[in-house]
């Protein structure tokens, strides 16, 4: 589905991005906070990714650097805090998708169940149809033979 194309989709994209922001800045809020979250889940992932964007625009600009500077542990706890703050709201949004595609396979999964409800219902008066039709057509057989088997009567003239 392009989001782009459907109006309302890119309204509820906004607003689910919109709702998860203030989420977001409250886990950067604690992120800054506490010592432990900022040492093993904020440094982390900030120097990975420090080192892999340096050690990237080294290698398009040219340069073989063979060891990047981390950054200071101020800069990395922003960093961090900025990347787990995306990371929940892609996260949440993520969870947004998967809940809508799990809702709309379940209103189709119900409508091809009507759907085939439909035409079980359809098949049976079919086969209810052919079988009257057979009996009715069974029925008109043996009256004519009886109007067959049967002498004709002369017919009277009255006057």
């Amino acid at each position: 589905m392009v989001v782009g194309a459907f109006p309302i989709a890119k309204l509820l994209y906004l607003g689910v991005r919109q709702m998860s922001k203030p989420v977001a800045n409250r886990i950067k809020a604690g992120a800054r906070r506490s010592e432990f979250f900022k040492n093993y889940v904020c440094l982390p992932p900030a120097q990975l990714y420090h080192w892999i964007e340096m050690r990237t625009k080294m290698r398009i600009m040219g340069f073989r650097a063979s060891t990047i500077k981390p950054l200071n542990e101020e800069a990395a706890a922003e960093l961090g805090a900025e990347l787990v703050g995306e990371a929940i709201i892609f996260v949440i949004g993520g969870g947004c998708m998967v809940l809508e595609y799990s809702r709309q396979a379940m209103n189709s999964r119900r409508k091809e169940d009507e759907l085939n409800e439909t035409i079980t219902s359809l098949q049976t008066q079919l086969g209810e149809l052919a079988l009257t039709t057979e009996t009715l057509d069974a029925q008109l057989r043996e009256m004519n033979r009886l109007m067959l088997s049967f002498p004709a009567a002369p017919a009277t003239v009255s006057k």
